[in-house]
C-alpha cells in the first residue's frame, strides 16, 4: 500500500501554538514500520487543481500571502511560504492517494482532512478543502463520470467540503 506524507514540510509555528504539527511525524514513523506499506512524498495540487474547488482571489492571497490577519486567525496559522507549500502538498498527497486507490485499490493521506476550508476561506487550520479539489480532480482529469461520496465524521459535518459541493449531485 502507497502512502503519501508530508511531514517534513513543517509550517514556522509560534512557540506555544496549539495545532500538534509532530503528530504527522509520529504518524509516518508509525506506518513506516508497517509491512507492506510505502512511504511517498506527497506532491503538490497544482493551481488548476485547487480551483476546482476554490475561488481564484482565495488562491492569489494565499499564494501572495495577502491574508488579512482576520482571516489567518480564522484558518489558525499565520501565512508564510511554508504555509502555503505545506497545503499545496496537504491536497496533492489526497490527490495522489486517491488516483492511486483507483488502480491499486488502497492507499492513504497520512496528513488529509482539510475538510472545513471552504470555497473562498480557510478555517479550522485548513487552507484548501483537500477533499473537494481530490474528487473534482478525479472527476477532470479521470474520469468525468465518476460518483464519488466523502464520508466527514467530523463533529463540524463537512462544514467547507459540504458547502463547497453542495450543489454537485455527483459527489
Amino acid at each position: 500500500m502507497k502512502a503519501f506524507y508530508t511531514d517534513h514540510f513543517v509550517l514556522p509555528l509560534p512557540a506555544g501554538h496549539r495545532f500538534p504539527m509532530e503528530k504527522y511525524s509520529r504518524l509516518r514513523e508509525f506506518v513506516g514500520e508497517l509491512t507492506g506499506v510505502e512511504l511517498i512524498e506527497a506532491p503538490a495540487a497544482s493551481d488548476t487543481q485547487i480551483l476546482y474547488a476554490h475561488d481564484p482571489s482565495y488562491l492569489i492571497k494565499v499564494i501572495e500571502g495577502k491574508l488579512s490577519p482576520q482571516e489567518q486567525k480564522e484558518i489558525g496559522f499565520p501565512w508564510s511560504e511554508k504555509m502555503v507549500e505545506r497545503s499545496r502538498r496537504s491536497a496533492g498527497a489526497t490527490i495522489a492517494a486517491c488516483k492511486t486507490s483507483l488502480t491499486e485499490g488502497i492507499s492513504v493521506n497520512l496528513a488529509g482532512g482539510t475538510h472545513h476550508a471552504y470555497r473562498d476561506t480557510g478555517s479550522g487550520f485548513c487552507v484548501f478543502n483537500d477533499s473537494a479539489i481530490a474528487a473534482r480532480t478525479l472527476q477532470k482529469e479521470v474520469n468525468p463520470k465518476l460518483k464519488i461520496a466523502i464520508i466527514d465524521l467530523d463533529v463540524h459535518q463537512g462544514n467547507g467540503t459540504a458547502s463547497i459541493l453542495q450543489h454537485d449531485p455527483s459527489i
